[in-house]
């Protein structure tokens, strides 16, 4: 004969009964007997003792348990945040993470007030797989990590970064002229080429293709990163790169 095991539905009902009923008969308890000690006090009369019955038993009762109520609340709240941002950003890099991301950019390409025109950029690291092959996977992610960082020091205040895929970024530039995206680009470029990257104590350098598209109208982010991925070249001159542009 097997043995039924208590479903976690069932304990938890169970503990939300049993809780509140302990938690009043210790209350009733702990009333009646204050009340039954200050029975014996000759110096207190009746109206005296209601008075400091009435001042010990919410102090006694209510700090502690209001004093645990704020603390799970503030638990509650940095565990909501957590979970909000583990939801929202790429544990690895701290940028936004691919579905975030897409659904970001096209809210704000399709947004009513602010401008419609604007840039995408697609970056994407070079040599990360013989990285990985040479120094081991946490190095690999360390390349990744450098690089994501170098993007956030080269963007502007109002642009949106994102991881997509395992080895690509996506940078959305609102409002974004060609030249405001080339320069972007371009100090991106060269800020994850100015990285001191020494796995083992190997020096090493760090690289990246950029591909963009500039934009006049709304644009979804599927055509926006179809054109900019398009633009990626493996032979890009060193001080600039070219920029796709899309005419709907």
């Amino acid at each position: 004969m097997s043995r039924q095991t208590q479903t976690p539905p069932v304990r938890t009902w169970k503990h939300v009964v049993w809780l509140p009923l302990l938690g009043t008969a210790a209350c009733v308890g702990l009333s009646l007997g204050l009340n039954y000690l200050l029975l014996f006090s000759d110096a207190l009369t009746p109206f005296g003792r209601s008075i400091v019955t009435a001042t010990l038993l919410p102090i006694i009762i209510g700090l502690p348990l209001f004093a645990l109520l704020g603390w799970r609340e503030v638990e509650l709240r940095r565990y909501r945040q957590e979970l909000t941002r583990a939801g929202t950003y790429d544990r690895l890099t701290g940028c936004f993470n691919g579905s975030v991301f897409t659904s970001m950019v096209d809210r704000r390409a399709a947004r009513p007030s602010g401008p419609r025109s604007g840039a995408f950029l697609v970056i994407h690291p070079e040599h990360l797989s013989s990285i990985n092959l040479r120094f081991g996977l946490e190095w690999g992610d360390e390349a990744l990590r450098l690089i994501a960082s170098a993007i956030r020091s080269s963007v502007r205040k109002d642009d949106l970064i994102g991881r997509i895929g395992t080895a690509m970024f996506g940078v959305f530039l609102p409002g974004a002229s060609e030249q405001d995206a080339k320069e972007v680009g371009n100090r991106i470029r060269e800020a994850v080429g100015q990285i001191y990257f020494a796995p083992k104590g190997d020096k090493d350098v760090l690289a990246i293709r950029v591909g963009g598209v500039v934009f006049e109208h709304e644009l979804a982010f599927e055509d926006m990163f179809r054109s900019a991925e398009e633009g990626l070249s493996e032979f890009q001159d060193e001080t600039d790169f070219q920029l796709s542009h899309f005419n709907n």
